[in-house]
């Protein structure tokens, strides 16, 4: 299997990659434009252009998109991020034509018709609603907060009732104008493509958009901080964040491979001392997402209200640890989890699609996965316990939700730390 990647005179890319002997493909279109692109006016309004794609354009009304995709047995799916929003479907090889034009369509001409952003802006609010009765989901937004305030990245990507609740038609298309310019669009396919073809399509669909400038990202300042959220929960939940690489950055990989040896299974290090030797949780977990110019390690766990001041304390000491013993074993198996995870899933040609526009994104080129895995492999105990020393060095960012008045608070977790 061969990427192949390709860039019309206005600055679309696209990209593509054949999967022999499937009968399938997943197309979509990435746009450079998530929840870090807005003002602080803007807050949730990427989210809120997602929605309004499927809600009607000047070819087709909402029920024509949902029934010409299905007609023919596909599906249809959207998502932003903070740093991306997505358009994607997945079909059989012989209607990789009709998604094409429906995902272009959907992007390009969307008609904001008035009643149609009523009916989703309460579709949203009550999005919003169910992320605030979702623990372990509203703690990872305002763990955002705290790790990044003040700043586009540590907002909220579905945005705060009162912006949500404000939001226009000239809204929609000032947003749309500034941010979906055909150098923030990428064209990704994978599985039974033909990228010729595909070409084609773009050069038809998207050739005539006129170059823009993007507008310059604010960049992301780490400075750590604390989000307290006192409830009447059954549970107590804690994140901790901490600084680190982006996704441009080689040491991401070691960040990556410490967070999985770290909290990335259950023969992980976290889950072993505080969950199968303690018993202090259910639920615990380490992970490091990356963007463009900065990182940010999670660790997250629920726990009872009596227990949580030692599973805190706990964890500290364990992040500490490891700066001296993380064993070589220990590294062997996160580098064979990272390793196996990312390739069992490009199996998938809707994974494999995500992957092509990530990394077209980030270096405007398809690294083959041997120079990943290359960069997996050499990682060793001397760079992660290296990476564990600085950690000690950090002042991290803190969430806490429910029974939570007695906690530590992140100065006290900070000290311990560098203890």
């Amino acid at each position: 299997m061969t990427a192949r990647l390709h860039r019309l005179p206005n600055g679309v890319r696209v990209v593509t990659e054949h999967m022999p002997g499937l009968q399938s493909a997943s197309v979509g279109i990435w746009v450079g434009a998530g929840g870090r692109h807005e003002t602080p006016e803007q807050n949730g309004i990427a989210h809120f252009l997602e929605h309004m794609a499927f809600k009607g354009t000047s070819r087709r009304s909402a029920l024509q998109i949902a029934e010409e995709i299905e007609d023919v047995g596909g599906y249809i799916n959207a998502y932003t991020s903070r740093e991306v929003t997505a358009y994607y479907a997945r079909v059989l090889a012989s209607d990789v034509p009709l998604a094409v034009d429906l995902i272009a369509d959907i992007v390009l001409n969307p008609i904001f018709d008035a009643g149609e952003i009523e009916t989703e802006r309460g579709v949203i609010l009550q999005e919003i609603g169910q992320a605030l009765d979702t623990p372990d989901d509203i703690i990872f937004d305002w763990l955002q907060e705290a790790a990044y305030p003040e700043q586009p990245i540590g907002r909220t990507i579905l945005g705060p009732t009162e912006r949500v609740s404000a939001f226009d038609r000239a809204d929609l298309e000032r947003f749309t104008a500034q941010h979906y310019g055909p150098e923030q669009m990428i064209l990704s396919a994978a599985g039974a493509v033909d990228h010729d073809a595909l070409v084609r399509m773009a050069e038809d669909l998207f050739g005539h958009l006129e170059p823009t400038r993007p507008g310059a990202v604010e960049i992301a300042r780490f400075t750590g901080g604390e989000a307290r959220h006192v409830r009447d929960l059954e549970q107590a939940h804690i994140a901790l964040g901490f600084a680190q690489p982006g996704y441009r950055d080689d040491d991401i990989y070691t960040a990556q491979i410490f967070a999985g040896a770290m909290g990335g299974g259950m023969s992980s290090r976290l889950f072993q001392e505080a969950r199968e030797k303690r018993g202090l949780c259910y639920t615990i977990f380490a992970s490091v997402g990356a963007y463009s110019d900065t990182g940010l390690l999670t660790v997250y766990a629920g726990t009872g209200e009596d227990d949580l001041a030692e599973l805190a304390h706990l964890t500290m000491d364990e992040l500490k640890r490891a700066a001296d013993d993380m064993t070589d074993a220990e590294i062997a198996r996160a580098r064979a989890q990272m390793k196996s995870g990312m390739l069992m899933g490009l199996e998938s040609p809707s994974s494999r699609a995500e992957r092509l526009a990530r990394v077209v994104a980030v270096w405007d080129r398809v690294p083959p996965l041997s120079e990943a895995i290359g960069r997996i492999d050499a990682v060793d105990v001397a760079a992660v316990r290296a990476h564990a020393a600085a950690l000690t060095t950090q002042a991290p960012a803190l969430a806490l939700y429910g029974p939570v008045e007695r906690a530590p608070d992140a100065g006290t977790l900070a000290r311990r730390l560098a203890a």
